[in-house]
């Protein structure tokens, strides 16, 4: 099938649904315009901020726009592109842009509370507990993620046979690299100068453009040949920044910046797909079974992720950008806009992989993100870019996609941290109270432990994200759905995705449970010659998966009981009130 076609369809649907389903959902649960927002009632110049709307849902899109729906898209193609495609609109429009859009207008009438807050408010203390420390090891499985890919892309040295050199690529990684850092020191300037001047429109844009281009000839000129572990540690120092500075210095200007980036990035891939229009090389449909993946139920539901649905969209959407929408008009292209955007990303990386394939149907070789880089890098050199500026560039935007969600959550995991220990009297609270939610301490403590599991090695982790993601995405929906029953709004939209949601997650997660265990005996029962450590190697991998899959299990249903109990609380209410 000619890629092009499934590209149209793609884009028609969700534009569509915007139009239709978005607005009606926005009219339905009552966005209303002329009330003031947190960000305008609470403003205090660091979190809550007062944002113009394109620029709120820059840092919306660039947030979630992570690595998931590249990668998770073009692994969970071993199905066939056509369960892919159709899992993507569907939780697209049903699923995730629900998701986002709910927790963004949840958390903006409850004067921009985390998804924390909320479930304290809406379900109990016990909720709010349990659901934080959720959030907090979820980020910190993220961070670690995340951070080892960037410090991977940027890495200019190979080891081979225990002989480390330079790769061939060290150049162009080592000009990404710079590139990054380049980013963020204009950010910061940026931000300034729209503290001090308060642009907007083409003003605005001509500044962050010329921005950009300033970065990458600086980037392309002196490139930074460093490996991985520096790499690492410049990771999570920037990232500590973005955690603890106010969102108008660099957060915000960087995700301004990017989502420029990612606009040229999108633009040259449907371009590419509307000249070469090439034909869709991988298969249609392989089976419900597939031999490296597993069964399609759960695993195609969950290894797609972010593309479909995805739980830290709901933490992004409640924990930064609630409290810089200026308007609630705003929110309809903010939650629910951002993530319809998210899904077309999906369906290009899709198409780029599909294109990318042999003709009988061999995936390319590579990873998910390598594959989707030299795609669109070669629709690029296609319209006459230099092919070292092109390689740098889909570098930087593949680099950029872990980054941006890297920050946000960073920040994220830095809040659930705090609010996990804060009381509501915080000033006559206890000596070590004050120390947990300290911004420094709070932000010290998440980093470290992501910086811990990237120790491990983030492939030995990153199985159980999927899971934990989507879980996280089933709780949101659970908080919402209570929300809306007690203040009164229809909340039956939401009781399809969140039962599906709920069985995808927890079938995920038993399953990989027992995997562990298997995994963990099959190596304690083989004979390993002396001087080896791969029973330790497999134990420390298959062990924190198995830790972390039960505290994820037992969080998640404890979650799950205080909600239904607060749903069933607040019905009885409502009778009692109708009586």
């Amino acid at each position: 099938m000619n890629t092009l076609v499934i590209v149209l369809i793609a884009a028609v649907v969700l534009v569509c649904a915007y139009a239709g389903y978005g607005r009606w959902l926005a009219k339905t649960w009552g966005v209303d315009p002329n009330a003031k927002t947190p960000a305008v009632r609470l403003e205090d110049g660091k979190d809550y901020v007062p944002t113009n709307g394109w620029t709120v849902f820059a840092h919306q899109f660039s947030s979630i726009a992570g690595a998931g729906p590249v990668t998770g898209a073009i692994q969970a193609a071993a199905f066939g592109w056509l369960p892919v495609l159709l899992w993507v609109l569907i939780g697209g429009v049903f699923f995730g842009a629900v998701t986002d859009f709910g927790a963004l207008y949840a958390s903006v009438k409850n004067d921009g509370k985390s998804m924390g807050l909320l479930i304290e408010k809406y379900i109990g203390k016990t909720g709010r507990k349990l659901f934080l420390l959720f959030c907090w090891l979820f980020c910190g499985i993220v961070i670690a993620a995340f951070a080892d890919m960037v410090a991977g892309t940027f890495n200019a040295y190979v080891t081979t046979d225990g002989v480390t050199s330079l790769s061939d690529a060290a150049v162009t990684n080592g000009s990404a690299g710079m590139v990054s850092i380049m980013f963020m020191v204009f950010a910061v300037i940026f931000g300034l100068i729209q503290k001090k001047f308060n642009f907007s429109g083409w003003k605005e844009a001509v500044i962050g453009i010329v921005f950009i281009v300033l970065s990458f000839v600086i980037g392309m000129n002196c490139p930074i040949v460093l490996g991985k572990a520096a790499w690492s540690y410049i990771t999570f120092v920037y990232i500590f920044f973005a955690a603890v500075l106010p969102m108008w210095l660099l957060k915000q200007p960087r995700d301004y910046m990017t989502t420029f980036m990612f606009g040229a990035m999108i633009a040259g891939a449907v371009v590419g797909l509307l000249v070469a229009h090439p034909t869709m090389n991988l298969p249609v449909f392989t089976g419900f079974n597939n031999e490296k993946l597993g069964t399609m139920f759960p695993i195609l539901f969950v290894t797609v992720a972010c593309g479909a649905v995805s739980g830290f969209h709901g933490l992004v959407s409640s924990g930064t950008s609630s409290k810089t929408v200026e308007n609630e008009k705003d929110m309809l292209k903010v939650g629910y806009g951002a993530m319809v955007l998210e899904s077309l990303l999906a369906v290009l990386a899709l198409c780029v992989a599909g294109a990318a394939a042999a003709a009988d149907g061999t995936p390319a070789a590579g990873t998910p993100f390598q594959i989707f880089s030299r795609g669109v890098a070669g629709f690029f050199e296609m319209f006459g870019v230099p092919v070292s500026i092109a390689t740098v560039f889909m570098t930087m935007c593949v680099s950029a996609l872990a980054l941006t969600s890297l920050d946000a959550v960073a920040r994220i995991g830095r809040m659930s941290f705090q609010e996990l220990f804060s009381v509501d009297d915080m000033e006559h609270a206890e000596g070590w109270r004050k120390l947990f939610c300290n911004v420094y301490f709070s932000t010290f403590v998440t980093l470290a432990f992501g910086f811990l599991l990237t120790q491990i090695g983030y492939a030995n982790i990153w199985p159980l994200f999927g899971s934990a993601n989507q879980l996280l995405s089933a709780l949101v929906l659970a908080t919402l759905c209570v929300f809306l029953k007690v203040t009164g709004r229809n909340n039956k939209m939401l009781f399809p995705p969140l039962v599906i949601m709920l069985c995808v997650t927890f079938t995920a997660l038993v399953q990989r449970l027992i995997a562990m265990v298997k995994a963990i005996s099959a190596a304690a029962a083989t004979a390993i010659p002396a001087g080896e450590t791969t029973w330790g190697a497999v134990f420390i991998a298959n062990g924190l998966q198995l830790i972390l899959a039960i505290l994820l299990i037992v969080l998640g249903l404890n979650i799950v009981f205080h909600s239904v109990k607060s749903y069933k609380a607040s019905e009885k209410n409502s009778e009692k009130a109708a009586v």
